[in-house]
């Protein structure tokens, strides 16, 4: 019996939350994150552009948060202090 989509993800965060991390992941985040983006914006398929961008949007906020998400980094923002 496979696991909900939800049920995996949990999974799969649960382990990110117990590795340990190594220097410089942030910026092979970052690097994977800006790459994609650019690929996908050349591909003729508006799916292909719409998901890859979003994917490649992720990768930037996981790089710019770290493994604590995207609630570490909105207390920045003004729209995040209400927060």
């Amino acid at each position: 019996m496979n696991p909900s989509p939800i049920e995996s993800f949990k999974r799969l965060q649960r382990y990110d939350d117990r590795r340990p991390g190594f220097q410089g992941e942030h910026w092979l985040v970052l690097g994977a994150g800006a790459a994609l983006l650019l690929a996908s914006r050349s591909s003729p398929s508006p799916l292909r552009r719409t998901v890859g961008s979003a994917l490649g949007s992720a990768l930037l906020v996981r790089a710019a948060s770290g493994r604590q998400g995207l609630a570490s980094i909105l207390r920045y923002l003004p729209l995040g202090r209400r927060w």
